[in-house]
């Protein structure tokens, strides 16, 4: 695909759409936008773009489509995979300034937002009417962001991922001509669904300008535990017992003792060096609640648990979550001088102790450090490891990865649990797809026949 390289008349154009002061070609600028958080190569834009209102959006796409000039959506950079790093140049559109939140309709469960409101910011306003949005990545991801990666976080196992919790959305056509898709009501059986199309699509069929959200109300009982284990295996066995009890925790999150090290570490808390299982229960009484951690502890212990503990104080819980949302962080600080890079795959329940123990023995052959984290109810497993800068390391750790990745694939499994294809994961999407990927290029030709829209990103 041949894309124009921005000129001054470009930008004289552009800056008639959304004024000089929302437009930037300054160096410190392109950089912010040319790399996420992950370890793949920066690649900067031609220019950024800050819009406030979806006219300006549509305006700067039909002038972009008619000029072959690529355009890439950014929310906060937080992703993994390399999703919004503009491969080809051309146009950031940052969406930091469209952070509004429209209406909180309380009575309907539902909040209409701006793309760039961050999650924990709705949040936040939503504490006192006893709501929340559920969908929970850890970093200050914009809920813009979340919906293009089909994200989800620590709470998916009950409350499901961005997809389950996306009811309308405005979209931008790579021609600017905007379209709404979904509904707000519950349930709908009416046409095809291209919700559910633009959800995960990484910015490459669209560009959301506004979006309906379901709410949650938030739970008068819960209860949580931590539990410790000999064997990661054993660990990963109790969930799926738990899972098979019929209980469907609130979070079942797995982490092995190398996390835990460097949670003790940097965080300073003090739990035993064992794989460990995190475990919060959401329900409508305190009975409901006593009942199924009891049922929880005596999986555990026959599954070769070592210690359960239940009933956790607010305070030592709350510390506890707050260490394994910021665990990237804390591997990162742990290994000055290397490179970070995640995992993440997925498999059906029944086969999550079987990818835990395979991923272990890979991890096991080299001596590179290695983190096996999980949001484990949803069979989601994630590998950081963290590798010198060295070429030879480095072409060791992808060959695990590849590894893990098609065992993965064997089990029935997917490349990508909640981080997106971007970059990282192309090379899988015709071994997980097949035949299907043909069917994927012809969509996105329909949507972005100029290819324009975040190019060079889930296709091989």
């Amino acid at each position: 695909m041949r894309f124009k390289k921005i000129d001054r008349e470009d930008i004289k154009r552009l800056s008639k759409i959304v004024g000089k002061e929302r437009i930037s070609q300054g160096m410190s600028n392109l950089k912010l936008h040319s790399l996420d958080q992950s370890h793949h190569r920066e690649s900067l834009p031609d220019v950024v773009i800050w819009p406030v209102k979806e006219e300006e959006v549509s305006e700067i796409l039909s002038y972009a489509n008619k000029k072959m000039i690529p355009v890439t959506a950014w929310g906060a950079g937080t992703s993994l995979e390399g999703n919004p790093i503009p491969l080809f140049g051309g146009i950031v559109l940052d969406f930091t300034l469209m952070n509004r939140i429209l209406r909180i309709r309380e009575e309907d469960f539902q909040a209409d937002v701006q793309p760039g409101v961050i999650y924990q910011d709705l949040n936040y306003r939503l504490r006192h009417r006893g709501l929340f949005f559920p969908p929970d990545p850890g970093a200050r991801a914009t809920i813009g962001g979340i919906i293009a990666n089909n994200a989800s976080g620590i709470r998916s196992l009950r409350y499901g991922s961005a997809r389950d919790n996306v009811l309308r959305l405005r979209v931008v056509l790579a021609d600017g001509s905007i379209i709404d898709v979904g509904t707000r009501a519950n349930k709908s059986s009416s046409g095809y669904d291209l919700l559910r199309l633009f959800v995960g699509s990484e910015g490459t069929l669209g560009i959301f300008v506004e979006a309906t959200v379901r709410l949650r109300g938030i739970p008068e009982y819960t209860g949580s535990a931590i539990a410790s284990f000999e064997k990661i295996e054993e660990c990963a066995e109790a969930v799926t017992q738990i899972i098979k009890a019929g209980i469907i925790p609130a979070c079942l999150e797995i982490m092995d003792q190398e996390c835990i090290k460097v949670i003790n570490k940097i965080k300073g808390i003090g739990l035993s060096v064992l794989p460990t299982l995190l475990l919060e229960l959401h329900g409508g009484s305190s009975s409901q609640i006593k009942e199924e951690m009891e049922i929880c502890s005596e999986i555990c212990f026959s599954s070769g648990c070592k210690s359960f503990r239940k009933g956790l104080q607010k305070e030592e819980y709350s510390r506890i979550m707050e260490a394994r949302y910021s665990l990237g962080e804390s591997i990162r600080k742990a290994n000055p001088g290397r490179i970070h890079t995640v995992l993440d795959v997925a498999v059906p329940i029944s086969s999550f102790p079987e990818l835990v123990s395979f991923a272990k023995k890979e991890t096991e052959r080299y001596k590179i450090p290695s983190y096996i984290f999980a949001h484990a109810g949803s069979g989601n497993l994630h590998l950081a490891f963290m590798g010198k800068k060295d070429e030879e390391e480095w072409k060791r750790i992808e060959e695990i990865k590849d590894r893990i990745v098609e065992k993965a694939i064997l089990l029935g499994g997917t490349a990508t649990g909640e981080h997106g294809v971007g970059i990282g994961k192309r090379k899988y999407m015709k071994i997980e797809h097949g035949e299907a990927i043909s069917f994927m290029k012809k969509i996105k030709k329909l949507f972005d026949p100029n290819g324009i829209l975040n190019p060079g990103k889930i296709f091989p």
